[in-house]
């Protein structure tokens, strides 16, 4: 049966997929500086290896074979997640993905060097060459997957989105936060005026901290036999679900820093941990999508993390690890603090969205040719002015350079990020519906209805469904910008 072969074939990917991850985490974390050259050699070659057995011609023929195999339901579903798979890692020419490979590295190596000298005239030729391969391979996949030239690049990332369906979101969102950041930063002040800040003691020792995130990553669910926590110039997680690997940065004048990356990276590697072993060697066993790995790292952050219930369960644990006693309303304001700024990675989860819906727009002007790379400094300001009172007009680094994502090519990822937030808040109401004590539990250290929750609703069910119906189907309803604004309100406003 042509099932049996990419079922034999899914765990010989799975294996290749499995070694190019520890490797990559590895290279982040333990790697020796001298070993660089030689990881290269080893992960270039599995990684075309990997690609080679991936896109091999006769597995066309075998998926059009098992569609009209008699297959139970989750047969039919990885078959359907394999043509997919298929499709989309097929539709581009080896000689394009080659060009744009190397445009893309020449991009980023400069980026790094010219965005420290805030030099956007030096840098404007190779993301003018990157952005006119991007709209290239807009193009092919849109002619390969029946879909618009941007829904086409989004596909990559969160499978089932459409601009037509977010856009309308967004908008309301926007309108929504424009009105709400100048009430949100007053009544902060307002707050403060009453109870000054508490500073932050700024002595706290890496290795506490440490046993502080370990403590939280165990009491939140993390399995620390399937996992680990390491430190990285930027914190992420990576590894493969049986062995999770997840860092963070420490700062010894702030814990809450440290803390905060664990606690993010967590909810990326509960996700991880608990997608269902039986399908993974399938596309189907994956994550479902950079938006639905954001919502989960994001309610573990945001929803529970920034939660004053869970606070009134933490101080404690606070105390214990790192001696310094706290209470609620001393901390608090570091944990709820919002300000408007240039950076988006240093953003508050009220200020965030903007810059992401910034950037949302103004991709999608540029893949479809109505802005030009060389008028995007004057449109990021006038949008960066208009949304949160700022300029970057000659400020270029803190402009359209700060992120990596556009001189490496990666169009259509910037949604992600306030779809995941959206889309967390839409679940912790879902929750909360179905199980009004947990706010109740989280202030006693009970992750486990909250956990079994998300396992059933969004863990177990992997690349089961498109973004949209896993979240129609955990909800009730479509992606609704009116709980993520109701949770702001909630949290931020006076």
């Amino acid at each position: 049966m042509s099932f049996q072969k990419l079922d034999h074939l899914g765990h010989k990917l799975e294996a290749l997929e499995h070694a190019l991850a520890i490797l990559g985490a590895d290279e982040a974390t333990h790697m020796a500086v001298g070993g660089g050259e030689k990881r290269a050699e080893a992960t270039s070659a599995l990684a075309g290896m990997l690609h080679a057995q991936a896109t091999a011609p006769e597995i066309g023929d075998w998926i059009a074979a098992a569609e009209a195999e008699p297959l139970n339901d989750e047969q039919q579903a990885a078959v359907r997640e394999l043509r997919r798979q298929y499709t989309n890692l097929t539709c581009l020419p080896v000689e394009f993905v080659e060009r744009q490979t190397t445009a893309r590295m020449r991009s980023e190596q400069l980026w790094r060097d010219l965005r420290a000298k805030n030099d956007w005239t030096g840098f404007l030729p190779a993301l003018e060459g990157v952005v006119a391969l991007v709209r290239e391979e807009a193009a092919l996949r849109a002619d390969a997957l029946g879909l618009a030239p941007y829904d086409a690049l989004m596909e990559q990332y969160d499978p089932g989105n459409r601009a037509a369906d977010i856009t309308p979101v967004f908008a309301e969102l926007k309108t929504f936060l424009k009105g709400f950041v100048p009430e949100a930063l007053a009544a902060q002040e307002a707050r403060l005026a009453k109870h000054p800040l508490k500073p932050l003691s700024g002595s706290y020792a890496v290795e506490k901290q440490r046993e502080l995130g370990l403590a939280m990553m165990a009491a939140v669910g993390f399995d620390l036999t399937h996992g680990s926590l390491s430190v990285s110039h930027h914190p992420f997680c990576g590894g493969v679900p049986t062995d999770v690997r997840i860092t963070t940065r420490y700062k010894t004048s702030d814990f809450l820093s440290a803390l905060m990356g664990v606690l993010h990276e967590t909810g990326h590697a509960l996700y991880e941990q608990n997608l269902p072993k039986a399908w993974s060697h399938w596309p189907l066993g994956k994550a479902r999508g950079m938006a639905v790995h954001e919502s989960q790292s994001l309610f573990v952050e945001k929803q529970i993390g920034r939660n004053p219930a869970f606070w009134r369960w933490a101080l404690p644990v606070v105390e214990k690890h790192l001696g310094e006693a706290w209470s609620l309303d001393a901390i608090l304001p570091h944990v709820h603090h919002v300000e408007r700024g240039l950076i988006r990675v240093d953003a508050d989860e009220v200020t965030y969205p903007l810059h992401v819906i910034l950037r949302y727009e103004l991709e999608q002007e540029l893949v479809s040719g109505r802005l030009e790379v060389v008028d995007l400094p004057e449109a990021w300001d006038a949008k960066m002015r208009d949304y949160l009172g700022l300029s970057t007009i000659d400020n270029p680094a803190d402009g359209p350079m700060q992120d990596v994502h556009w001189p490496g090519a990666t169009f259509g990822y910037f949604p992600s990020y306030t779809l995941g937030a959206m889309m967390a808040a839409q679940q912790w109401a879902a929750l909360t519906r179905e199980h009004p004590a947990a706010d109740e539990d989280l202030a006693k250290g009970d992750f486990s209805a909250i956990n079994e929750w998300r396992r059933a609703k969004i863990w177990s069910q992997g690349s089961r469904w498109s973004t949209p119906e896993l979240l129609e189907r955990a909800t009730g309803e479509k992606l609704n910008a009116a709980y993520f604004a109701e949770h702001l309100r909630r949290r931020y406003g006076s």
